[in-house]
């Protein structure tokens, strides 16, 4: 019977994994500025319109417009430090890489739950974005970086192979 998911370092594999190191960092520098900035009150301002029509994250207008952004901020400043610590820290590197995870399925939510972002058509511009539509964009690729973190970190022993 195979035994427990276990965790490991993510760049700790052999050969290429190694490279994993540059996305930890630039992760954690992304969750350390987004959470910073989520304490300044064009921050909170700016994400309010994803907030208030999201059904995953909508709840948090409870807190009012800065509250919301504060517990977002230190949501993302939390993640930075698993993130960071999960480079000495086998559990903390796959639940940084989750949270990550977690993160960025919900910001790249925002393309279908906030009004006008995306306008879907059969046209020659079959998806047509506006500029908050480019911005949201980027949370795919970094939704991609999580989880290839994320799956770095997990060693599934029925996986592995001899």
């Amino acid at each position: 019977m195979p035994g427990p998911v276990q965790f490991e370092i993510a760049e700790r594999g052999e050969g290429p994994y190694r490279s994993l190191a540059i996305l930890r960092w630039v992760m954690v520098l992304i969750f350390v500025c987004f959470g910073i900035q989520k304490f300044t009150p064009q921050s909170a301002h700016g994400i309010a319109q994803y907030i208030r029509h999201s059904p995953f994250v909508g709840w948090l207008g409870v807190f009012g417009e800065r509250g919301e952004a504060y517990v977002l901020g230190v949501v993302e400043l939390c993640i930075a430090a698993l993130m960071a610590l999960g480079a000495a820290v086998p559990l903390a590197s796959a639940l940084g890489a989750l949270m990550g995870v977690g993160t960025f399925l919900v910001t790249s939510s925002f393309f279908f739950t906030t009004p006008g972002v995306v306008r879907w058509s059969l046209s020659t511009d079959p998806i047509a974005w506006n500029l908050t539509g480019e911005f949201l964009f980027k949370d795919v690729v970094l939704l991609c970086v999580c989880a290839v973190l994320l799956l770095a970190s997990l060693r599934i022993p029925e996986l592995e192979r001899d």
